[in-house]
């Protein structure tokens, strides 16, 4: 890689990779160079606004000798098309969530970037957050004991949003497009799952509409079983106005609450104090001990948390979450619609 790596866009559809060339622009180690996008008014809006030339033809980025490593921020039904045709071009790949709509197009992503031999990795905001490191940490030194349920909220509210439901982002509520809001979004907390606990043994799920029918679905529950008995639970929706409790995690030894760790809930101010709370039952007479860890001012300083650890792995030559581990969570998103769908208990 370049002292000052060479970074392009290919699409611009999902609006995260916006807050990542926020920050990247003020880095003195890498430098946005170049994009791409189909919708021709958006590429060159966003290459103006970030200070990159905007090509109406995706060979011409591919082709870009200085252009190392590209952001693929499309609708996700092109994720698989894309990251084929980056990685035959010798890019490397930055991936927005979740990796495809299905895991056959998943194992066409990781045969093409594992034969092109190029560096690759999802952008998953959650394994950079420093309250979900923290909580990493804590559960792997031991601190609450053997761990016997988990309950992770990931919830947002854009389908109250007429400006999401008809604006640029309706894309995210086209099944062909992208399947539904829980296989959008419910990615987010499924790869946090893996990431914190390992991978899951079966689930069982409700996944429907209950408050709105502009998007295939809504809201959806999943409760994923682990070999070792753990129960975790995966709440997400898209139609939730504020909240607050956020990660629930018991073991026989303590409890570890996380609040505000989503959109809606950091969206309601003020929040409450305390973003990471440990309670363990050898000390009790200490109560609830706050970790000291402050809440973010809005979801999005999340989503614009990626960049700088995006572009130290990429430098470090280490992915952040690798295509294999993008499967992961890809395959329990679709393994709770299958539950869904048919009633009964699915093994993954």
């Amino acid at each position: 890689m370049s002292a000052k790596i060479g970074l392009g866009v290919l699409s611009w559809a999902h609006g995260h990779v916006n807050a990542y060339c926020s920050m990247i622009r003020e880095f003195d180690d890498a430098r946005l160079v170049a994009c791409w996008d189909d919708n021709e008014e958006r590429g060159r809006q966003n290459a103006s606004a970030f200070g990159m030339t905007y090509s109406s033809d995706l060979e011409a980025v591919l082709i870009n000798p200085d252009v190392e490593c590209v952001m693929i921020a499309s609708e996700t039904s092109k994720h698989a098309a894309l990251c084929v045709r980056a990685a035959q071009a010798g890019k490397a790949i930055l991936l927005q969530k979740p990796m495809a709509l299905t895991l056959e197009d998943c194992d066409r992503i990781i045969e093409a970037v594992e034969r092109a031999g190029v560096w690759f990795s999802m952008a998953y905001q959650m394994r950079h957050d420093p309250q979900n490191i923290h909580m990493k940490r804590l559960v792997e030194e031991g601190a609450v004991g053997r761990v016997g349920i988990v309950r992770r909220r990931h919830c947002i509210g854009v389908l109250f949003s007429e400006a999401f439901i008809n604006g640029p982002s309706r894309w995210h509520i086209s099944r062909e497009a992208n399947r539904g809001m829980w296989m959008d979004d419910a990615a987010h907390p499924c790869d946090w799952l893996y990431w914190m606990f390992g991978k899951p043994k079966s689930v069982i799920a409700e996944v429907d509409n209950v408050l709105t029918n502009v998007a295939p679905d809504d809201a959806g529950f999943a409760i994923f079983r682990y070999e070792n008995g753990m129960m975790a639970e995966v709440h997400n929706a898209s139609i939730t106005h504020a909240g607050e409790n956020t990660t629930e995690i018991y073991g026989d030894k303590g409890v570890i609450i996380q609040n505000h760790g989503d959109g809606p809930s950091c969206a309601v101010k003020p929040p409450h104090p305390i973003g990471v709370k440990l309670y363990q039952s050898e000390r009790a007479d200490l109560g609830w001990q706050d970790q000291g860890l402050p809440v973010p001012g809005g979801h999005g300083e999340r989503i614009m948390g990626v960049a700088r650890p995006f572009v130290d792995a990429l430098k470090a030559g280490r992915p952040m979450c690798t295509a294999r581990e993008g499967r992961v969570s890809v395959e329990m998103v679709l393994a709770a619609y299958e539950s869904a769908e048919t009633g009964r208990r699915v093994a993954l």
